[in-house]
């Protein structure tokens, strides 16, 4: 391979910042910082918004749905006025 066209190929910790789940693969991704590990030494990390460990169709877990009465509140408002929808 040529030198300096390919990115840098390495070891990177993923972080889910809502549980803490931690995993470590091989990535190129770009970071700005660093964590130490239980084995003593450190690598790039890179902060995730959501992984399996929090995502709901892999835990399981129900979505919530928030009814907010929306569709009544239109009806309401144009019933007032004469007009349908």
């Amino acid at each position: 391979m040529k030198e300096g066209i390919h990115p840098d190929y390495r070891e990177v910790v993923f972080v889910d910042v809502s549980t803490g789940f931690k995993f470590t693969t091989r990535s190129t991704v770009n970071t700005r910082e660093t964590i130490k590990m239980d084995d003593g030494q450190e690598y790039p990390m890179f902060k995730l918004d959501i992984s399996s460990d929090s995502h709901p169709f892999y835990t399981g877990a129900q979505q919530r749905i928030l009814e907010t009465g929306r569709v009544e509140k239109f009806r309401q408002k144009f019933a007032r006025t004469g007009r349908t929808a």
